[in-house]
C-alpha cells in the first residue's frame, strides 16, 4: 500500500509541462460488448480518454470545433462520435457484419463513454472485431475488449498496429 501511494505521490509531484508532455503516460480504449439474452442485441459500449478522442476527432474533422465535454455543443458532437467509431470499429457475428446504432455518450471520469447497440441477433457463437481506434493520432495505441455471451465472458487487447482478432463461444 505505501509503495502504491509512494508512486502516485511521485507523479503527482513531478516536474511536468502540461505544454509538452501528455496528460497521461498511455493511450488505451476499452470496449465492452455484451450479448443480451433477453433481447438478442449485443450492447456495445466504448470508452476513450476524453483528451485523446478530441484530438483524433480533431484531425478526423479539420475545421470542426470539438469539445465533447460543454454540454451544450454535445448534441453537436454526437454525429462525429458515431461516425468515427463506426468507421474504426467493426464487430462481425457468426460471419455477418453487426450494424451498430448510436445510442449517446457521456463523459466518465477522464474518458468518454460511448453506447451502441444491435439489431437482434440470435445463437452468437463466434465474434470477429476489427478495430484501429485512435490508431492515427498515437502508434502507443491499445484497444482493450471484454466480449460477453452466454454468460461466458473473453477479453482480449490489440496493440498498433494489430487491428482483429476472432473469438469463439
Amino acid at each position: 500500500m505505501a509503495l502504491i501511494l509512494y508512486k502516485w505521490l511521485m507523479v503527482l509531484f513531478m516536474p511536468w509541462n502540461i505544454a509538452e508532455k501528455p496528460l497521461h503516460p498511455f493511450y488505451v480504449s476499452v470496449t465492452e460488448v455484451v450479448h443480451q439474452p433477453s433481447t438478442g442485441n449485443l450492447e456495445v459500449v466504448c470508452k476513450i480518454f476524453t483528451d485523446d478522442f478530441e484530438h483524433t476527432l480533431r484531425m478526423a474533422n479539420p475545421g470542426v470545433k470539438v469539445d465533447l465535454l460543454k454540454r451544450e455543443m454535445q448534441e453537436q458532437m454526437k454525429p462525429y462520435i458515431e461516425s468515427y467509431i463506426n468507421k474504426h470499429l467493426k464487430i462481425t457475428a457468426n460471419g455477418r457484419l453487426v450494424t451498430l446504432q448510436f445510442a449517446g455518450f457521456e463523459q466518465e471520469e477522464e474518458g468518454i463513454v460511448s453506447y451502441f447497440e444491435s439489431a437482434p441477433l440470435r445463437n452468437v457463437q463466434q465474434v470477429h472485431v476489427w478495430c484501429n481506434l485512435l490508431y492515427e493520432y498515437k502508434k502507443e495505441q491499445m484497444n482493450l475488449f471484454h466480449i460477453t455471451v452466454n454468460g461466458t465472458r473473453k477479453s482480449f487487447k490489440l496493440n498498433h498496429p494489430e487491428v482483429e482478432k476472432t473469438v469463439s463461444f
